[in-house]
């Protein structure tokens, strides 16, 4: 079964893409963006995927890529443009070559016009097509700068994506306006830029007379993007909090696990963010635990060592998972959820203190 989600950068307005095969848990990740690489091997794990490869559509001048991030999490290959001219990439991607995971597979679509070597992506039957900054939707990319070409733009959209199959859906690299989903037979018939009715003159006519502002991260993003997103040395030993084992979820926390906080040996502050019954109730509570009632947290953030990293705790890493965000927003910057809560803790066969009914 093939397993496809659709992930959104809000500052550049990127679409990032995964797709996986449910059989052997092989995954391909398209335009990862940096910031948010964390957050897509969260989605990936959280999916049971593994990432064999990421894909870019093209060297991007509006953000810079995750994809050097990931190959050093996961040992995925990076791919792209054997014309992008880029520095260490694991596979140049050439017209009509196949990227496989498990069973299926992408073909890839030499598009370019919006930069000289910018690809589309077909999934194997046809359904769904990856079109990068070539296709938007009812619009395309620009063409006024990275070797871009008005003529070849058309006659790569013209040829390599609207001869798909008329329901094949068209996925691009942006939108702008919160649409998420075109299709072949939607772009041939309403958009105002590549419609069947519409001549190549007039597109190139349309796309000389833009008057665009040239991107502004376009001097940071395309060197970086030029060598796959590689940072420097000092920024690469910096995947994450060091002062624990921890794992980012797709909800945008960090966690520990419970095996992880029973051998740190570290200083930490433990806050257990359930009622006083509950803290003194059958289940116990962790040894050294502060308590500070999730409805108290905070009033009382004051009470807590900002030198210090902070786990919190629950019953079953609900209500702890909230407590990180309100510590966050509070200015805390090392905190982190028990995954699982008192309940994983004891079924973990952790130690627990034993609340006050259980003393008495």
């Amino acid at each position: 079964m093939l397993i496809f989600r659709q992930l959104f950068d809000s500052t550049s307005s990127t679409y990032t893409y995964v797709l996986g095969e449910s059989r052997s848990g092989e995954a391909l990740i398209v335009d990862p963006v940096l910031e948010h690489w964390q957050r897509d091997a969260a989605v990936l794990r959280e999916l049971g995927l593994r990432p064999v490869t990421t894909l870019e559509t093209h060297v991007h001048a509006d953000h810079v890529t995750g994809a050097w991030w990931l190959r050093r999490e996961f040992g995925c290959e990076i791919a792209l443009s054997a014309d992008g001219g880029a520095d260490g990439p694991d596979r140049l991607l050439r017209h009509d070559d196949r990227v496989p995971f498990g069973d299926r597979h992408l073909q890839v679509r030499a598009t370019p016009g919006h930069t000289h070597s910018c690809l589309t992506f077909v999934l194997d039957d046809a359904s769904l097509a990856l079109t990068g900054d070539c296709l938007l939707i009812r619009g395309c990319g620009r063409t006024d700068f990275q070797q871009g070409d008005a003529h070849e733009l058309f006659r790569s959209i013209r040829n390599q994506i609207l001869t798909l199959p008329a329901k094949c859906l068209l996925y691009p690299g942006h939108d702008y306006r919160g649409l998420t989903v075109t299709s072949v037979a939607e772009e041939r018939r309403f958009s105002p830029r590549i419609a069947d009715t519409i001549g190549e003159d007039d597109f190139v006519g349309y796309m000389q007379n833009l008057g665009l502002p040239h991107p502004k991260l376009l001097e940071v993003a395309v060197p970086a993007n030029l060598r796959c997103g590689r940072p420097d040395a000092a920024v690469a030993q910096q995947a994450g909090p060091d002062w624990a084992p921890l794992r980012f979820t797709v909800a945008g926390i960090w966690e520990i696990e419970p095996a992880g906080l029973a051998e740190l040996r570290r200083e930490r502050q433990l806050v257990d963010v359930r009622a006083r019954d509950e803290f003194d109730g059958p289940l116990g509570h962790i040894r050294g635990a502060r308590l500070m009632p999730l409805e108290e947290l905070a009033a009382r953030v004051g009470e807590l060592s900002r030198e210090l990293p902070v786990v919190t705790v629950c019953r079953s890493g609900a209500r702890s998972a909230q407590a990180v965000i309100l510590l966050q927003k509070a200015g805390l910057k090392d905190v982190a959820n028990l995954s699982g809560g008192m309940l994983r803790w004891i079924a973990e066969h952790h130690p627990v203190e034993p609340g006050a009914a259980a003393r008495g």
